[in-house]
């Protein structure tokens, strides 16, 4: 890892929770000698003070060294989307409720910043999905793309099919299609197959399916899949990690292809997926 000099950071929405980790990097990064960027929106959320390791208004940039994460996994998608396509990597610091994608815990902020800008991390290269069609995009998601039935409306129909092959209908409230990174959101929540880090393809899994016959599909990172909305007159909502992007009207489809290594997630060394299964997950079911 180069030498960090410049790197945007990004939060979330609760500013009072990152203020002291703030504080904690804004000196760590001066005894570095490094710059760190906030765009408006953060600059006005945590009313900072310009200084030598401090740039306010700061534009958007691509060519920074690292960008800082301090959130929950929404927080931590956005700044992987937002570098997706380039090799900065993405520290992120839990300040969420699960924090899957974290590089450290809040309660490591200090010692976590300090390893990043020793470069003391390694760097896990994550892949996309892509989602377009007629009705707009394309649109990346890091974890997962979803189509939902309409509040009120009745449940969707959707048809769905690999390259020129139909695999199946399926009559629902909604499907999920997501990345390995993202199998342990959504997709696990309907009960799909969780996917290691490392694995290529991506799973298709369905919210309240009204059927006895719809499973899971792991489809190949080399297939495109192609979701057809074949209700007569009801819209599905599509989102992408979560943000809606678009509706997909009676009679149209979408397509999804998966992409390899879109963006990089710093990593403590020695660090690995099952591990940190084990750790989120074990740790939420022995919450009273």
């Amino acid at each position: 890892m180069n030498p960090i000099h410049t790197a945007t950071v990004l939060t979330h929405r609760r500013p009072a929770e990152t203020a002291e980790a703030l504080r904690e990097l804004i000196a760590i990064a001066e005894a570095h000698g490094a710059v760190l960027r906030f765009d408006a929106e953060e600059t006005a959320k945590h009313e900072l003070t310009a200084g030598p390791s401090v740039e306010l208004d700061a534009e958007l940039r691509l060519d920074v060294d690292i960008c800082f994460a301090l959130g929950g996994d929404g927080t931590i998608l956005g700044g992987l989307r937002t570098y997706a396509g380039t090799p900065v990597p993405v520290f992120a610091v839990n300040f969420g409720e699960v924090g899957f994608l974290a590089t450290v815990d809040r309660d490591e902020t200090a010692s976590g910043f300090e390893r990043a800008f020793e470069g003391n991390f390694e760097v896990l290269a994550l892949p996309g999905i892509e989602v377009g069609g007629s009705n707009g995009g394309p649109w990346l998601a890091i974890n997962d793309v979803s189509m939902h039935r309409q509040p009120g409306k009745r449940v969707a129909d959707l048809m769905y099919s690999a390259n020129s092959d139909e695999v199946g209908r399926v009559r629902c409230d909604g499907l999920v299609v997501a990345t390995p990174a993202g199998s342990t959101g959504y997709n696990l929540a309907n009960g799909g197959p969780i996917m290691a880090w490392g694995v290529e393809g991506y799973v298709v899994s369905f919210i309240a399916p009204h059927s006895l016959n719809a499973r899971a599909l792991v489809v190949s990172p080399d297939d495109v899949l192609t979701v057809s909305n074949w209700s007569r007159d009801e819209p599905v909502d599509v989102t992408v990690d979560g943000q809606p992007v678009c509706i997909l009207p009676a009679g149209e489809e979408i397509k999804v292809g998966f992409v390899r290594a879109r963006s990089h997630l710093a990593q403590v060394a020695g660090s690995s997926f099952y591990r940190r299964l084990r750790e989120k997950f074990g740790r939420l079911a022995t919450v009273p």
